[in-house]
């Protein structure tokens, strides 16, 4: 079993070189500069290395259980989290009038790629934390501003997203718990399921954001709002005193993520948990949707980090295991001299290359959103929308083929669990599924991103990409860049069909939701690694050796990856047809 390394060099080309971080900076009090920058993600790969990614296997073994109507933590987690919330890592990008250090959340982006590569199961109780921050942040009332942001922000009290009820998954309009008007505040009943940690010994005080309906509010989606319900409540002095009417019922049994609990929680009981309201009443579907944003974006995150743990231990293992000869019969060969194994690593890598540079593009797209004015944070807001169901969706498809691929390349070792690279295709697993499943993605990206300003900020990306493209192969007569601009005429012509077929039949038209979001992340993939390529080829401090491997990446990519686009744009020309005559039917046999 490797050990975890943060890929401190690339995480940082892929800030400075591809998501060009110097465009945050205008808009900054204290600029970044590159030396804080560097000292910042040294430290955390410090942490992510040496504190957090020890504990993944046996985590995953030992799993959480429920004792005395508690959630019990795997061992040495609760020290992690002590570890993870004194270096104020959970604070990097939170409001300074709360405690937050107020940087930019690009720096903790890259500082939670070490986080969840190092520990998927580790990292969720943060990445929770951080929506219900935003949420909170972007939507209560100064006064639980005050009361919970700086607790939250110091790492000392967690934070959850309670969304999900057993009769209502994706569909948030069938939310039945209810909240009473009492006094200034409510009381909340009704049980939540799939609530990630929801419980555990590792924080003080645990804040449940949650979906509930008030007395006489309208049906659907209209008709929710959102509450703070502490898991203790705070006396006088905002400190956790009772214990609220909050209860866990049990803890699921997962394929992966062993040691995350997925908790089914009880609301209300006996007298009703007691809760805040956030934002205006039945507004609670606004608030969420900024906690689900953030999440996507982090489960996005999480894609690229478990699939750069499972290459690093996939490549370690190819360079030690011996199996066949070398090429010339005179010794034995480590696999990673067989060209189906050497296939099989890079196509593992060049994703993850294109995976990054996606990651922090968007990042930076996001800082933009907040931090800039005018018609900057306009196009930013846009764009970042526009970014999320591809992060979320594209990316944690191609986990699904990476994390399986470093079975593959163990051979029959990969299918023991003793080697441990089994845990990252488990843990993967769940990534397609929660936040929005990827269908669900895929539908926001047609319906909710491109049908509805008719394709614009679509056609605003197609066309900034194709002005790049056209650069970089005229003046470096790039040929991928050429390659590629082929596949921008394919999404064009995708992106037309797609509206056509939306505004005929805005269900039927969902049909082809799936193929478009690959094709436009298959795309957008091969942009960014063609700029990262050129940006690579110009650079004064990169050695050639990395600049030959960055260019045996993007070279694969363009060549082996890319082409993918090809079949999702000819599902997209083609089949229309026969995705709408689909129906329940077609399975009676």
């Amino acid at each position: 079993m490797s050990e975890y390394q943060y890929p401190i060099k690339d995480i940082l080309f892929s800030l400075q070189s591809v998501a060009r971080i110097e465009r945050v900076t205008p808009y900054l009090e204290d600029p970044i500069d590159n030396d804080l920058l560097d000292a910042i993600l040294g430290e955390a790969g410090k942490l992510s290395e040496q504190v957090i990614a020890p504990i993944n296997a046996s985590g995953d073994k030992e799993g959480s259980r429920v004792e005395n109507g508690e959630v019990i933590e795997a061992k040495g987690f609760k020290e992690a989290f002590k570890a993870y919330s004194e270096g104020g890592w959970i604070g990097l990008s939170g409001d300074p009038q709360y405690g937050g250090q107020g940087l930019p959340s690009y720096i903790a982006t890259a500082v939670n790629e070490g986080v969840q590569a190092a520990n998927l199961a580790f990292s969720l109780c943060p990445l929770l934390s951080l929506g219900a921050i935003e949420a909170i942040s972007l939507h209560a009332s100064d006064e639980l501003k005050s009361l919970y942001l700086p607790k939250m922000l110091a790492g000392e009290w967690a934070g959850t997203m309670n969304l999900t009820e057993p009769n209502a998954g994706s569909d948030l309009a069938a939310i039945a718990c209810k909240a009473t008007p009492e006094g200034d505040a409510f009381r909340i009943k009704g049980q939540k399921i799939f609530i990630t940690w929801g419980d555990h010994q590792m924080s003080d005080n645990i804040i449940h954001l949650v979906l509930a309906r008030l007395p006489n509010a309208p049906e659907g989606v209209k008709g929710i709002s959102l509450f703070i319900v502490p898991k203790f409540i705070l006396n006088d002095d905002g400190e956790p005193a009772e214990r609220n009417d909050v209860q866990v019922v049990s803890v699921e049994h997962k394929m992966g993520i062993h040691a995350s609990p997925t908790c089914v929680m009880s609301f209300g009981d006996n007298d009703g948990a007691l809760g805040y309201l956030v934002g205006q009443e039945n507004e609670g579907i606004k608030a969420m949707f900024t906690m689900m944003n953030n999440a996507r974006q982090g489960v996005g995150l999480q894609g690229l980090a478990i699939s750069e743990r499972a290459y690093q231990q996939a490549l370690e293992y190819a360079k030690e295991r011996k199996q066949g000869m070398n090429a010339a019969r005179t010794e034995r060969a480590a696999i990673i001299e067989h060209p189906d194994v050497l296939r099989m690593l890079m196509t593992m890598k060049s994703q993850i290359d294109a995976m990054r540079s996606l990651i922090y593009v968007a990042a930076v797209e996001n800082d933009l959103s907040h931090l800039s004015t005018g018609e900057q944070k306009k196009q930013s807001i846009a764009r970042t929308a526009l970014y999320t169901p591809i992060v979320k969706g594209w990316i944690t498809e191609q986990a699904q083929e990476i994390t399986s691929l470093a079975v593959q390349v163990h051979g029959g070792m990969g299918f023991i669990e003793e080697t441990g690279v089994a845990q990252h295709a488990r843990d993967a697993r769940i990534l397609p599924i929660y936040e929005g499943t990827n269908g669900i993605q895929a539908i926001d990206l047609i319906g909710r991103k491109l049908h509805s300003d008719n394709g614009s900020e679509m056609t605003k990306l197609l066309a900034e990409i194709e002005v790049e493209l056209k650069s970089i192969a005229q003046t470096a007569q790039n040929e991928n860049a050429t390659k590629t601009l082929v596949i921008v005429e394919q999404a064009k012509k995708a992106t037309e069909a797609c509206l056509a077929s939306m505004k005929s039949d805005s269900v039927l038209g969902t049909g082809l939701a799936y193929d478009y979001m690959m094709l436009i992340g298959y795309l957008v993939g091969a942009w960014l690694q063609i700029r990262a390529q050129h940006e690579s080829l110009q650079s004064d401090t990169m050695g050639v050796d990395e600049k030959a491997s960055w260019s045996c990446s993007v070279d694969f990519y363009c060549d082996h990856i890319l082409s993918r686009a090809f079949g999702h744009s000819h599902s997209i020309m083609f089949g229309k047809t026969t995705v709408d005559k689909l129906n329940k039917n077609a399975f009676n046999r």
